[in-house]
């Protein structure tokens, strides 16, 4: 069994302080590690569009307070460009502020670049990703609750690791956007790395359009996990929940192109009945007999 925490809030502050109780023991394992955090950073619009910076100052100061010893803040943004995307955010502000924390443009020529080949991707030439996601320790991923009208459907923690791959040289992104197989081609990038954790924020979501802009509903809810499939799959549940898209909408969960395309390369869960909900408190737990009449 594989577990996604759920936690009903309307504060991030006070989701990602109940995150940190109850993954006590895995952030005590980060101690004297070099941590990677994969934000959502693709434009530098407000929440669901991108990972708050709230969310960011939260878990770099308790990565701090846990004695992890380098903290890497890693991002490729797209369209918009990464670092004035990151100086909006306010991430620069925020190093000036906590120090303790190293900032990597992925979109600037000093990044070491590895290949990434094999014969049953859907990319033409396999594709190129970080030299340092083999020298991290751990990666800590903060994808946002929301729809992709760009052929993704929807973006949750498969589809993060989009900003991993390099929009400079060989279009990628191009090749990307213009295939049929978009959504197994994100599932197969996330062969490159597993996250120690992924944490969620839902307290606002996208339930059509996005990434940028889409409509918006207040979901109140953050999720965790270590499971890029379950947390997905519950992700999509809410948007169901929620009300969103006829492509989000359809079908079973597991269906769904990129976490069925996850689920071939054995990125995670194999099936619904392997994940175990788990609602932080009492108005979660609310929340959680909601969430599995979606999966039903």
């Amino acid at each position: 069994m594989v577990k996604v925490l759920v936690v009903k809030t309307k504060s991030r502050i006070d989701g990602m302080k109940k995150i940190f109780q109850y993954y006590t023991d895995t952030f005590r394992t980060f101690q004297n590690k070099t941590i990677i955090i994969k934000p959502n950073f693709n434009t530098a619009d407000p929440p669901p569009a991108s990972t708050d910076i709230t969310i960011i100052r939260e878990l770099i100061s308790h990565l701090i307070s846990v004695g992890a010893k380098k903290v890497i803040v890693m991002e490729r943004s797209g369209p918009a460009n990464t670092h004035q995307t990151m100086v909006i955010k306010g991430l620069y502000t925020l190093q000036e502020e906590l120090g303790n924390f190293d900032i990597i443009d992925l979109s600037q020529p000093q990044t070491h670049w590895i290949p990434y080949n094999s014969d049953d991707l859907h990319w033409k030439k396999g594709f190129l990703y970080p030299k340092l996601l083999e020298t991290a320790d751990a990666i800590i991923t903060l994808p946002c609750l929301k729809t992709h009208q760009f052929g993704g459907h929807f973006t949750l923690s498969l589809k993060i690791s989009v900003g991993l791959v390099p929009r400079d040289g060989y279009n990628y992104m191009s090749e990307l956007h213009s295939s049929p197989h978009i959504r197994k081609m994100i599932a197969e990038i996330n062969q490159i790395y597993n996250p120690s954790l992924i944490i969620l924020d839902g307290v606002d979501a996208f339930v059509t359009g996005g990434p940028a802009k889409g409509s918006l509903k207040n979901a109140q809810v953050m999720l965790a996990s270590t499971d890029r499939i379950a947390i997905d799959s519950i992700g999509v549940a809410i948007l169901r929940e929620l009300g969103t898209t006829p492509e989000v909408s359809k079908g079973s969960i597991l269906d769904q192109e990129q976490i069925a395309r996850a689920i071939e390369l054995s990125l995670g869960i194999k099936s619904l009945e392997k994940i175990d909900l788990v609602g932080y408190d009492k108005y979660s737990q609310n929340y959680v007999e909601k969430i599995k009449k979606m999966l039903n």
